[in-house]
């Protein structure tokens, strides 16, 4: 049954399915279309609250995935255009000056300074993949050094890759790899890469046992996945 809902000044669309089933869900697909699926018992005013009480999350996943099904829009290396890091959005600033020494990128807090001798916009994307690298590298180092001590055994070292299929992986040997691109993700989700890839030294596949020492570090690492499976698609350079 399709139907909608206003509240606070806004309206949604939904499909409502009456089930077996003890709880009440809210399934967004990747169209944004957004579906509930309640017991065969359940009220209106019990379908209200629900959808009440997750609104602003509703609103802010329907917003992205009908976002994503736009497509990828090519960034542009102009002035106010925005680039992901540590989670959230920061425009760059181009400051063109012949007499450099080196060409380099300073974060401030508000925005990305992009110091160039001209404006050429291959080297600035070629800057801004220098900055996520070393970002990353710096990021990932910490977050393994403050992790250590879960573990009784050292990664016997790490690095950055382009590998476009992981976000981490760690070898037999106990040899880590990151993906440069984490850097724009938040640290609590780059927190959960490190965290899973050690993990990886005591258990190398995915069992059971793997999740469970992921869950007993990091209880809350299914909410730190999601944001990748639903953010991966923005963060471009």
């Amino acid at each position: 049954m399709n139907t909608s809902y206003t509240y606070m000044e806004q309206t949604i669309e939904y499909h409502i399915i009456y089930k077996k089933r003890k709880s009440l869900g809210i399934y967004i697909d990747v169209y944004g279309n957004i579906e509930l699926r309640v017991p065969r018992d359940a009220t209106v005013v019990q379908i209200q609250q629900m959808l009440e009480n997750k609104w602003p999350w509703i609103i802010k996943n329907q917003l992205e995935m009908k976002e994503k099904t736009k497509g990828f829009k090519e960034k542009e290396y102009q002035e106010g255009e925005q680039f992901l890091y540590l989670g959230s959005g920061y425009p760059i600033r181009i400051v063109e000056d012949d007499e450099l020494k080196s060409e380099h990128i300073d974060f401030t807090g508000i925005e990305l300074m992009i110091y160039v001798k001209i404006h050429d916009e291959e080297k600035i994307q070629k800057l801004l993949k220098r900055f996520y690298y070393q970002q990353c590298k710096a990021l990932v180092q910490k977050r393994i050094n403050l992790n250590q001590s879960k573990f009784k055994m050292k990664p016997r070292g790490f690095k950055i890759s382009n590998n476009k299929k992981t976000w981490g992986t760690c070898n037999s040997d106990r040899e880590l790899t990151f993906n440069w691109k984490l850097a724009m993700a938040p640290i609590e989700v780059i927190d959960y890469i490190v965290i899973h890839e050690m993990c990886h030294m005591v258990h190398l596949n995915h069992d059971r046992s793997f999740w469970r020492l992921v869950g007993k570090f990091m209880p809350d690492y299914e909410s730190r996945q999601m944001w990748l499976s639903q953010s991966h698609w923005k963060m471009v350079v």
